[in-house]
């Protein structure tokens, strides 16, 4: 069966029934349907344990890290648990480019699961409807006589669209005759914009409101900052942000209470869903399942370093995914032979793990647990393989396999995670010092995480680390975008580079967000559509879609 007649064959509750599993009272949600809600009482009080789902650099296919979460919040519901997910919203680019939908998969999905992929309730219109907002402000600004002193050429906020286009990373606006005046810009996804971080920040509509007042926007033509509060655009652009802040409640294909809100990328943004739909997971549950995107050098390295050093959170276990394709893949096997057996390869690929492990555990000091998440095409011997070498390291493995059995696939896994959190013996620490300089924080990331043996500085990205320190904004946390496929800068060097540098080519402040952005390699704020695309793939007959899932 596909994921979308599996999904079909299995009635939902009604959302009010998921509201009241989780203690939430009607009166606190906005229904959307019988099956998505919103909930619009903002107020948290997080007491639940906290499990983070991470795992190995990936391969261009993804290794199921969303598939695994959701079926290891069902294995903890079939154990009687009282669970809550926290997951980030997909975007469209990847939805119809690269990899399709972004629920899970098999007997292990959120739904309704075409509704979560495509418009949902309508967060990220809002978000991209905010985002352009703020920027026909400036030029709008300019237009009308430029009494803030604008320069048009030191103008920093971009405009946003949730798809794949790489014909408008450089753009021309303005153009022609009476529309003001003409210059470069740009337009990144929107699950890179700052508003999209913006919101996944903050904990109310005032926070809110203040984070988007304190987005820096452009300089003046005597190299003053301007803020989106100088345009008077924060009430504007939070009244259409009013229901996007608050997060979405949906079930899992076993009625799970799921909690899906906010959704930035790992590659190229902070990689997490909002704290406030962690914050009401935590707190309507005993235990809560969030997972950070991409690899753990990247989602988990800033939902540790970033969204707990905001949120005040601290982790009680980490679930490590792995799978051996995944690891035949590092060790140099082609990509079109990854479901043949081959153990020299995948003894060559685990140094991916090893590495990624040793940062739970040593930088981090956090207590971790390796899924391997199986395939029908596995081997015995590959598996054993993995057990054994994390084993070496001290660190518990387990297999899961909810993806074709559902919960009970993912109670092995729940029972491991569950000793962990009883066990509560990490001493969880961040990569850095906040109050370090920019360039060390960088360079700490890189050394530690990434195992590079130094940072290479553009002068440009050095220029402007000098502008945002003559600003006073320092002390922020450093989101580090780069390829999600190796450890490195470059996709090329996979399984456990050694002796490489990360190139730091540009760095940009997001003050309203409240961290900075340092771009490595050849990194892009707009991603581009394959050859051919998951939307050329799509059909749509007697409004039943195919080839989305």
């Amino acid at each position: 069966m596909t994921d979308i007649e599996i999904a079909n064959s299995i009635k939902p509750k009604n959302i009010k029934q998921i509201a009241k599993k989780l203690g939430i009272k009607k009166e606190d949600i906005e229904l959307y349907g019988d099956y998505k809600a919103k909930i619009k009482n903002l107020s948290t009080s997080p007491k639940s344990k906290l499990i983070l789902v991470t795992a190995i650099n990936p391969t261009s296919l993804g290794e199921g890290k969303t598939t695994v979460s959701i079926g290891l919040a069902d294995a903890f519901q079939k154990l009687n648990k009282k669970v809550c997910l926290s997951l980030r919203e997909p975007s469209l680019g990847p939805v119809f480019g690269l990899k399709g939908g972004a629920t899970g998969g098999g007997y292990s999905q959120v739904i309704p699961m075409d509704d979560i992929n495509l418009h949902f309730t309508g967060d990220f219109h809002a978000i991209t409807s905010a985002n352009n907002l703020l920027a026909s402000f400036i030029d709008n600004h300019i237009y009308h006589g430029n009494e803030l002193n604008i320069n048009p050429d030191k103008i920093v906020f971009n405009r946003c669209l949730d798809l794949n286009d790489r014909a408008l990373r450089v753009v021309k606006v303005a153009c022609g005759e009476k529309n003001g005046i003409e210059r470069t810009d740009k337009f990144n996804i929107t699950a890179a914009s700052e508003i999209m971080a913006i919101l996944c920040l903050s904990l109310n509509i005032d926070d809110l409101k203040q984070r988007l007042s304190n987005i820096l926007v452009a300089y003046t033509f005597d190299n003053k900052p301007i803020y989106a509060r100088d345009l008077h655009a924060q009430d504007a652009m939070a009244i259409l942000l009013k229901d996007a802040i608050k997060p979405n409640l949906v079930q899992t294909l076993y009625g799970t209470p799921a909690i899906i809100h906010g959704g930035p990328f790992a590659n190229i943004a902070h990689g997490c869903s909002s704290i406030l739909a962690t914050r009401l997971a935590m707190t309507y549950s005993d235990y809560t399942i969030t997972e950070a995107g991409f690899g753990a050098d990247l989602g988990a390295q800033k939902f540790f370093d970033t969204k707990c050093r905001i949120s005040n959170l601290k982790p009680n276990a980490v679930v490590l995914v792995a799978t051996i394709r995944a690891l035949k893949l590092h060790g140099g096997m082609n990509k079109d032979m990854l479901t043949e057996k081959n153990l020299n390869y995948l003894k060559n690929g685990l140094p991916n793990l090893i590495k990624h492990l040793e940062n739970i555990k040593n930088v981090y000091k956090l207590p971790v647990v390796v899924a391997i998440n199986k395939f029908n095409t596995d081997d015995k011997e590959e598996i054993e393989l993995v057990e054994n070498q994390v084993k070496k390291l001290n660190c518990s493995v387990k297999l899961i396999s909810s993806w074709g059995e559902g919960a009970k696939g993912g109670v092995e896994l729940a029972k491991e995670v569950i000793k962990l959190c009883d066990e509560n013996s990490n001493n969880f620490s961040f990569s850095y010092d906040i109050n370090s300089s920019i360039e060390k924080k960088i360079e700490d990331i890189a050394i530690k995480i990434y195992g590079a043996s130094s940072v290479e500085f553009s002068t440009k990205s050095i220029e402007q680390i000098r502008e945002i320190e003559k600003l006073g904004y320092s002390n922020l946390t450093v989101i580090i975008a780069k390829t999600q496929y190796s450890l490195s800068d470059n996709a090329k060097l996979l399984a456990r580079p050694t002796d490489f540098k990360i190139k730091i080519r540009e760095v940009q402040l997001r003050s309203g967000a409240g961290f900075i952005v340092a771009i490595a390699g050849s990194m892009l704020l707009m991603p581009g559509l394959p050859k051919t695309p998951a939307g050329a793939k799509m059909t749509i007959n007697n409004n039943i879609i195919t080839g989305l899932f």
